[in-house]
């Protein structure tokens, strides 16, 4: 999967926007890097809490037997 993922992260800096001009602008609403800094933060949880529940549960199994 790194194999096709790395090309994308590559060439993605080639379609972000021009430098930043110094001017402060007004912010009407969240912007993408919001969301997907979100998106990212909820995986991690998500990832997270799965990989505690598997552990977990799997120490609760032995501890049965």
């Amino acid at each position: 999967m790194l194999r096709y993922a790395l090309p994308l992260l590559i060439a993605l800096p080639a379609y972000a926007e021009d430098a930043h001009t110094g001017v402060a602008g007004t912010r009407s609403m969240p912007e993408l890097s919001d969301f997907a800094l979100f998106l990212c933060a909820a995986f991690g949880v998500w990832f997270v809490r799965r990989a505690m529940r598997a552990k977990f549960r799997k120490a609760k199994a032995e501890a049965q037997d």
